[in-house]
């Protein structure tokens, strides 16, 4: 029998009794190719969730916003919050299996590696909306990182983002397993087969 929550926020109360078995996220560092394997598991019918950072940060070049991770890394962590929240909100609808690029630790970790304070909203929301516990990483990879328009970060960076997300993934609870540095389709393949 479970013992009823004491001294828990209401949402954890109800976040409770939500099955989160069919949620994984693919999270590490910026060019490790998570956005390539997304599209290519979508190829395959299965229901994805897209990364909230790169959407975020064409809307505010398109608007002149300031919400950027070269202008204001807290305005971006709290629109990738928000982002993440409806993500997740929308994913728990889907029937099967549901891949998220990058969740909600993500935000988690990216204030870390920005060196900002930690806001008790952010934690909270890492601790209650949950994944299923294994979670799948991609590891920095020389041979397909490559720069772009939003992506502005070093290869350093990237490994120092792949650092941090395992930290905390790890701190969070989950699982990680680290994607092989192959194919799409190897890795549309360790995948699926991962996730049953």
């Amino acid at each position: 029998m479970r013992r009823p929550l004491v001294g828990v926020p209401k949402e954890k109360k109800n976040m409770e009794a939500v099955n989160f078995d069919h949620l994984f996220v693919i999270t590490g560092g910026p060019g490790s190719g998570k956005s390539t394997l997304i599209n290519a598991l979508a190829g395959r019918g299965i229901s994805t969730m897209p990364e909230a950072g790169r959407a975020i940060m064409q809307d505010q070049m398109a608007i002149g916003g300031e919400a950027l991770p070269w202008s204001d890394r807290r305005a971006f962590a709290e629109l990738m919050l928000s982002w993440e929240m409806r993500s997740y909100r929308t994913a728990l609808s889907l029937s099967g299996p549901v891949m998220f690029d990058r969740g909600l630790p993500d935000v988690l970790g990216y204030l870390r590696l920005s060196n900002l304070p930690i806001p008790s909203h952010v934690d909270n929301a890492s601790r209650i909306f949950r994944y299923h516990r294994r979670a799948f990483i991609a590891p920095p990879w020389p041979q397909i990182f490559e720069l772009d328009r939003e992506r502005k970060q070093s290869f350093e960076e990237a490994q120092a983002t792949h650092k941090i997300m395992t930290e905390t993934y790890f701190a969070l609870g989950y699982d990680l397993v680290s994607l092989p540095l192959d194919s799409v389709q190897a890795r549309v393949r360790y995948v699926l087969a991962a996730i049953g």
